[in-house]
């Protein structure tokens, strides 16, 4: 499975299952800060970000609210998924 984590202005795109709440913010934080020679930690290890993905193939977004807010891309982008159907998760809300 392939799908979008979004966080405020920044936005991954993530091979794996769709993430509950507490892994979807672990995600955040790991990706976040760049620690070079660092290794994911095993809770983690089932999902990579991936640097190329036709939109067509999302099939989950997540997205964890920041500071900033989402890019008028990456809304496009979200709003085109809902309109395939695809339910966009707001970590603010449980459950999911």
């Amino acid at each position: 499975m392939v799908g979008i984590l979004v966080h405020g202005d920044n936005h991954f795109i993530v091979r794996g299952p769709l993430p509950d709440r507490v892994t979807a913010l672990a995600l955040v934080r790991h990706w976040s800060v760049i620690n070079i020679g660092a290794t994911t930690p095993p809770p983690l290890d089932r999902w990579q970000i991936v640097s190329k993905e036709f939109r067509e193939n999302l099939e989950w977004a997540v997205v964890v609210p920041a500071d900033g807010d989402t890019s008028p891309a990456v809304a496009k982008l979200l709003d085109d998924m809902s309109t395939r159907g695809i339910a966009i998760h707001d970590s603010r809300f449980e459950p999911w």
